[in-house]
């Protein structure tokens, strides 16, 4: 085990931009499977997502590859879009000492702007098979010259439907690259792969550590993005909160919800990297001291907070991983005490969440955010609450004289406590509650097949609008002539569109064609991508019913 990365024989640069972000000691995967890849050979790496295994291939293929030449050195096979971007800006991270040039390409972009990026040149491609595939066959993407050759997240891609796809792009890169599998189960179908298109490979196998997040509270909240600082007031407002610790994304994010949320009536400081130690130890000592309560922060700036009463942590922003996810929510229920954990996501984050869910094996409650109603009846609670401790102790006596001369002066003693509760709940009751809009979703597809006769026979009668609300329905040029069956139907769109399988409505298979329905906010993610999709190696066009 190396003890820091320095000892792993990277290049200096690679070891700053490390260290840059905050990480000295690498984790059990990095230290075994960094060497192995140094000295050139292949490796299959089985472990979890969050265990470090980015690191692990990104370090060894940025020291590997020559960049500056031109063609793509290092190419990155990622199931989806968001894990493309992920590796894609980790990749960035790690070689920014080196100045790489890094890529990612996926569905529902441009082909243009990618094509465009590709003809000036790239060292590496980080990118889903479905969109690789397609600039392969424009003749956009030559992978003749590629040296390392990473799958990402192998078992997921398998379980998409890639696997034809994957097999297509290797066999467009030179027989002499390395090539490095990661996958957090190696079912058959990954054993065949690896043994049809790997030169000996070492296998790694890392167990994940033992986490636990089991004494902290953990719900989600599934929100439109545009409302997510309209949620978090909310939740601000009627939440038990002694200190509340927010995670967001980037160090501007920081100051700007910091700024915002105080703004709107709601003391918050930001703690980013930017900060001189000076500054982040007086916004330290000011959330210690509870002068102010609520501490925006990002990941790397949080690292070494060693506060014990921290009773909820935001994730304002989802985390890269599943594993920081246990990091921020271990700040809270420290010493014995319950915490709560709070994730606010849209929609389309929830397969996020399910990756969470897995890697922590403890459910997270979905919850409604308070509506109005009940913020109005918090304040009145919080209201009397700070009332009855002035009653209980007793120290009005100069309050009391004025209120005997109210009453002396003709005014009814309830009116005048009246007037007097009203002015002490000034700011509060001034203080507007965000509006938030109704959140559209499809309903889990496990909910929406049908496959009885009687449902098949009720799906005669489909027209071309979908009935449920928020979904769209489409027409694929396919249908049961070509032999389509409905998990053909979900890997197709998935796998093209990068879009959760599961986020996919109902379906009806006629004798050549094909209805579905889909998110309204997905269509043109969905109709934006290739021109045709391909199901059984035949071309299917898809396009509004």
């Amino acid at each position: 085990m190396h003890s820091d990365f320095s000892q792993l024989n990277l290049r200096a640069e690679l070891v700053r931009a490390v260290t840059d972000e905050g990480y000295t000691e690498p984790t059990p995967i990095q230290s075994a499977v960094i060497p192995v890849l140094l000295a050139g050979q292949d490796v299959i790496g089985q472990a979890q997502t969050g265990t470090g295994k980015t690191a692990a291939f990104a370090l060894p293929l940025l020291q590997t590859i020559e960049l500056g030449l031109g063609p793509v050195q290092g190419l990155i096979l990622t199931p989806t879009r968001e894990l493309a971007m992920q590796v894609s800006e980790a990749i960035f991270t790690y070689g920014k000492h080196l100045g790489v040039r890094v890529l990612a390409v996926y569905g529902g972009q441009p082909y243009a702007r990618q094509i465009a990026r590709l003809y000036k040149g790239v060292d590496v491609v980080v990118g889903t098979p479905g969109r690789l595939l397609d600039l392969i066959q424009r003749k956009s993407l030559d992978l003749s010259q590629v040296r390392v050759l990473v799958l990402d997240e192998a078992d997921e891609m398998l379980s998409m439907g890639f696997i034809e796809d994957i097999e297509a792009i290797l066999a467009e890169t030179p027989a002499t690259r390395q090539t490095a599998l990661f996958s957090a189960t190696v079912p058959p179908e990954i054993r065949r792969l690896a043994d049809g298109y790997m030169r000996k490979p070492q296998s790694v196998s890392i167990e994940r550590s033992q986490m636990t997040v089991a004494a902290v509270e953990q719900r989600y909240y599934v929100i439109n993005p545009a409302d997510k600082v309209a949620a978090l007031t909310r939740l601000l407002e009627v939440e038990e909160i002694s200190r509340a610790l927010i995670f967001a994304r980037t160090r501007v994010g920081t100051g700007e919800l910091a700024s915002e949320l105080s703004a709107l009536g709601y003391p918050a400081e930001a703690l980013h990297g930017d900060m001189g130690q000076d500054e982040r130890e007086q916004v330290l000592a000011r959330f210690r001291g509870e002068r102010v309560n609520v501490l925006v922060a990002t990941d790397v700036a949080a690292r070494g907070l060693d506060i014990d009463d921290i009773s909820h942590v935001f994730n304002f922003d989802l985390p890269p991983n599943p594993e920081v996810y246990v990091h921020r929510v271990g700040r809270t229920g420290r010493a014995g005490k319950s915490g709560v954990a709070i994730t606010l996501i849209a929609p389309a984050e929830q397969w996020s969440l399910r990756r969470i869910e897995g890697f922590t094996k403890q459910p997270m409650r979905r919850s409604s955010l308070p509506t109005v109603a009940q913020i109005e009846a918090r304040r009145e609670i919080v209201l009397l609450e700070k009332v009855g401790v002035w009653l209980n102790r007793d120290r009005s006596r100069k309050e009391r004289d004025l209120v005997e001369r109210l009453v002396a002066a003709g005014h009814d003693p309830l009116d005048v406590a009246a007037a007097a509760l009203k002015l002490a709940s000034g700011s509060e009751n001034g203080r507007p509650i965000a509006p938030v809009q109704e959140v559209r979703e499809g309903r889990p597809q496990t909910e929406r097949r049908e496959h009885t006769p009687a449902a098949r026979e009720r799906n005669q009668r489909w027209s071309t609008d979908s009935h449920e609300k928020g979904m769209v329905r489409l027409s694929l040029s396919a249908g049961r002539v070509q032999g389509l069956r409905p998990n053909d139907v979900v890997s197709a769109i998935a796998r093209h569109a990068q879009i959760p399988g599961r986020a996919i409505g109902a379906i009806h298979i006629r004798q050549d064609h094909t209805f579905v329905d889909v998110p309204e906010h997905l269509v043109s993610q969905i109709l934006n991508g290739p021109a045709s999709y391909r199901i059984h190696r035949s071309e299917v066009t898809v396009e509004r019913a």
